[in-house]
């Protein structure tokens, strides 16, 4: 997978995107149907959306096979880290503070995760990364 220039994916391409990074390679019909799962959604629209995220080189697609498989051509991590310092910048003045703050006070946070916290606060206090 290559990273170009980052162009931020809107909330239905993360949709795809989310599919594309748990389950891989994936046909339209595929995607679809994963989609399917949380809400209504046509097939014509996810072709579509497909067709639209492989312009912006979000996919790449292999059409050698008369069903096209869709790639995700933009790794997770960096996606993630790239839209959470959009934000940071954009919604929080650059406070990682009152972005964490907010985000653990969103919603229940569950021990494991809380653990996983305090490990990485650590870590970053011992001046590992």
């Amino acid at each position: 997978m290559m990273q170009s220039n980052f162009q931020r994916p809107t909330e239905a391409e993360l949709e795809i995107l989310q599919v594309l990074w748990t389950s891989g390679p994936s046909t339209v019909r595929q995607i679809n149907d994963t989609l399917q799962t949380k809400r209504e959604v046509g097939y014509t629209t996810t072709l579509k959306l497909l067709q639209i995220m492989a312009q912006k080189n979000l996919v790449e697609v292999d059409k050698r096979q008369r069903t096209h498989i869709y790639e995700a051509s933009i790794e997770q991590e960096t996606t993630q880290k790239q839209l959470v310092d959009q934000l940071l910048d954009a919604a929080f003045g650059g406070s990682a503070k009152k972005l964490v703050m907010q985000a653990l006070g969103n919603k229940k946070t569950s021990q494991k995760e809380l653990e996983e916290i305090k490990k990485m606060i650590e870590r970053l206090e011992g001046g590992a990364q």
